[in-house]
């Protein structure tokens, strides 16, 4: 192809995805950090072929564990969920914040798709999967036990299977330490359920919260990449031993150094179609979550160096940019905007507990998204304890939120609107007040388990349809808005300082709750710009 006709093709591209709330691709061959600006933590990810596949941790968000697709490492897309409801499904029905689904470790063995991933109070599940869009088994409970996390399985040339994990302190009373067990290669039970520690942080200088490993083995090392030192602040370590047992040396690969990239670790070592080695790894941003970076690596010595080479020897430090692994790659982000046009959800959506039947029609109203006024004893002064809060991750540091919403048929005390929930919270809807229906604008601080509402009433007789808009800025700082007309817009209040949730970022969407009743919320669009 002629040099300006690829030019042309990238200007059209980015055209394209010009109100995009963050492209990583920079349409000159280069790519920007985050790849993922948005709360895809603690990822893993592989190739087959020519294609790169990622899961990541999902907490207490159904449907769990999304699957992300990509040509080129930069260019991502949000095809499925592996995971459509959490188990056990009864005890998952009431949002559990923090829990769920932590760690997973993708792989692909034996012409299938593997997806090993912990649950902090009940143990380690294995699903597996043909098409890596699905359908995937149903979770099998590999190795039950509280505060067994981060789970890293490693088929050996010799036949024998292997699972390695770390602790959760919250569960088990103790971590920093890494545990081995033989694996049955079906990956249907473990051989030995006590194992033993092969990696102690306790006796290594300098570390501390040792967890999420990862397992790989090449030219007759066997490696573990751990990251240590803590979500926000930690770095990114690698062992080796010739045993699989150990003992085993450490290095430290990775670090803030100089950059303003915190925290730096734990992720994915995948190997590109020309033998070229990349790291996918997220860095904790508050109130953003846990957002996704690309490294380059090399090896020296048997020994990768992970991002540019920084003032320690053999330490590297995060890229804010790179080429890319591969090259004129179509530009891909996952999905954000929804018009409820079509006949399910966009795959963006993520309830706040486990679904059930009735949470929401496309078809009652063509062309519109239906939630009806759920009853939620529990959500009646703290409406971030409703299960069918129906939210999205935050897409970028910086960007407006645009719906418009109509609620009918409520009892008194029902409430529906946009929300952006987080440990502290705020949301600006409409709520019935006898005859009529209020428009409202609620924040709940401070920032703690169980935060307190404080209410203000903005329009004591609201239309029944409104649009509202949310507008973040940089700093995590969130305008609510309104108009009656959609042209004319006024503020609902002060910015609000958004904040994260219990390992997870702040989420944007919807929600409608209060006393049983007939009513709904009825919602045309939902976009997100930049």
């Amino acid at each position: 192809m002629k040099p300006f006709l690829i030019c042309a093709l990238l200007a059209t591209l980015n055209t394209a995805h010009a109100t995009e709330p963050w492209v990583a691709d920079l349409g000159n061959g280069n790519y920007q950090n985050p790849v993922l600006n948005a709360d895809y933590s603690d990822p893993d990810a592989v190739r087959v072929g020519d294609t790169y596949y990622m899961t990541s941790s999902s907490f207490n968000s159904a449907p769990g564990l999304p699957l992300l697709q990509s040509k080129d490492l930069v260019n991502w897309e949000l095809v499925g969920h592996a995971l459509p409801k959490q188990v056990p499904a009864a005890h998952f029905a009431v949002p559990r914040h923090g829990a769920g689904v932590w760690a997973p470790c993708l792989r692909y063995h034996d012409g299938k798709f593997w997806i090993f991933y912990p649950d902090p109070d009940f143990g380690i599940y294995v699903m597996t999967a043909t098409d890596f869009r699905g359908p995937w088994s149903e979770p099998h409970l590999l190795m039950p036990g509280r505060g067994l996390i981060d789970p890293t399985p490693l088929w050996d040339e010799d036949g024998k299977a292997w699972l390695l994990h770390g602790w959760a302190k919250s569960r088990a009373g103790f971590n920093n330490v890494l545990t081995l067990h033989p694996m049955s290669p079906d990956g249907q039970r473990v051989l030995d359920p006590q194992g033993k520690v092969v990696i102690d942080g306790n006796k290594l200088p300098g570390y501390r919260t040792l967890e999420g490993p990862k397992f790989y083995k090449q030219d007759g090392w066997y490696y573990v990449f751990a990251p240590a030192g803590g979500v926000e602040e930690g770095w990114q370590a690698v062992f080796r031993s010739r045993s699989i047992e150990g003992p085993y040396e450490d290095r430290v690969v990775m670090d803030q150094g100089s950059s303003p990239v915190n925290g730096p670790h734990q992720g994915a070592w995948v190997r590109a179609q020309d033998g070229k080695d990349w790291f996918l790894h997220f860095q904790d941003r508050k109130a953003y979550g846990r957002v996704v970076h690309l490294q380059p690596m090399a090896w020296t010595d048997g020994w990768p160096l992970i991002g540019q080479p920084g003032a320690k020897p053999g330490v590297g430090n995060p890229v804010a940019s790179y080429r890319k692994p591969v090259a004129r790659q179509p530009v891909k982000v996952p999905a954000t905007s929804d018009e409820f046009s079509g006949p399910a959800l966009g795959l963006q959506w993520q309830w706040n507990a486990n679904p059930q039947e009735g949470w929401y029609s496309l078809a009652a109203r063509p062309g519109y998204l239906r939630l009806p006024v759920l009853a939620a004893p529990q959500a009646d002064g703290y409406v971030r304890a409703a299960p069918n809060i129906l939210a999205q991750k935050l897409p970028a540091a910086a960007f407006t939120v645009d719906t418009r919403v109509e609620l009918n048929g409520a009892a008194e005390g029902g409430q529906a609107g946009l929300i952006l929930n987080g440990m502290s919270y705020a949301w600006l809807g409409l709520r019935k007040l006898g005859a009529d229906t209020q428009l409202v604008y609620t924040t709940c601080t401070p920032f703690a388990p169980r935060c307190k509402e404080q209410s203000k009433v903005l329009l004591a007789q609201a239309p029944s349809a409104l649009s509202l808009r949310m507008v973040m800025a940089e700093g995590a700082q969130a305008q609510f808005l309104y108009s009656v007309d959609g042209k004319d817009y006024l503020a609902a209040g002060a910015p609000f300082s958004a904040t994260k949730g219990h390992w997870v970022g702040a989420q944007v969407g919807l929600f409608s709750a209060g006393p049983a009743s007939a009513g709904y919320l009825d919602v045309d669009y939902f976009r997100l710009t930049r």
